[in-house]
C-alpha cells in the first residue's frame, strides 16, 4: 500500500507553498482516501496511470497531468497579479489554488483502474460517478472546505454555468489547456509548425 509519506514527497514542492498547514494535510488525506479506496498498491503503479481514458494521453500520466495543471493554474494567477497589479479586481487565494490543482482530478483514483492486461479501464465507480463527483466525496470526507470542494466538483463540465470560486476558473483553464491539444491532435485538427 502507498504510504502517506510517499504522497507528501510526491507533492512536496506544492504542499510546502500552502501556508495553511491544516489545508495541506487535508490535501494529503484526500489523496490517501482515494488511494485506499481505489486499491492502489504502489507509487510505481500510480505513476503509470494515464490521466484520461477519453483520448490518447500520449504517455502523459495522471501524476504528470496533476502537476502540470497545478503549475499552469498558479502561472495564470501569478501573471494576473504581476501584470494587473492594483487593478486586479479580485483576490486570488493561492492556498486554495494549489490545493485545488493538486485535488482537481483526485476522483480519478476511483475512476480508472488497471485492466489486468497491461492497460487501463473505467472502474465500476467510474461508470457510476465521474471524477469531479467522486473527488468531492473524497475531499468532503477529508474535511476540505467548500471553496476547495468547488475547485474539485466544478473544474470540468459539471461546473458549466454554475457558481465557481475564482480558483476553479483558473484550474479549469489550465486543465483544458493540457487536455484539448491532445484531442485536437488525435482528431487531426491541431495546426502545428
Amino acid at each position: 500500500m502507498i504510504e502517506c509519506s510517499e504522497v507528501e514527497a510526491l507533492f512536496s514542492e506544492w504542499l510546502s507553498r500552502i501556508e495553511d498547514k491544516e489545508l495541506a494535510r487535508k490535501v494529503v488525506d484526500a489523496w490517501m482516501l482515494g488511494i485506499e479506496r481505489g486499491r492502489w498498491e504502489s507509487m510505481e503503479e500510480l505513476k503509470k496511470m494515464p490521466f484520461t481514458l477519453v483520448t490518447d494521453p500520449m504517455g502523459i500520466s495522471f501524476i504528470e497531468h496533476t502537476l502540470a495543471v497545478t503549475e499552469g493554474a498558479v502561472a495564470l494567477a501569478e501573471a494576473q497579479i504581476r501584470n494587473y497589479g492594483e487593478k486586479l479586481p479580485y483576490r486570488i487565494n493561492m492556498d486554495r489554488l494549489i490545493a485545488g490543482g493538486l485535488l482537481h482530478d483526485v476522483g480519478k483514483l476511483l475512476e480508472i483502474e488497471p485492466d489486468g492486461q497491461g492497460g487501463w479501464r473505467r472502474s465500476r465507480n467510474g461508470k457510476c460517478l465521474r471524477h469531479p463527483i467522486s473527488g468531492v466525496v473524497l475531499g468532503s470526507e477529508a474535511g476540505l472546505p467548500d471553496d476547495v470542494l468547488n475547485t474539485i466538483g466544478a473544474h470540468a463540465r459539471e461546473g458549466e454555468n454554475r457558481h465557481q470560486v475564482l480558483e476553479t476558473i483558473l484550474i479549469h483553464q489550465a486543465d483544458f489547456a493540457t487536455f484539448n491539444p491532445l484531442v485536437y491532435l488525435k482528431n487531426e485538427k491541431l495546426i502545428t509548425l
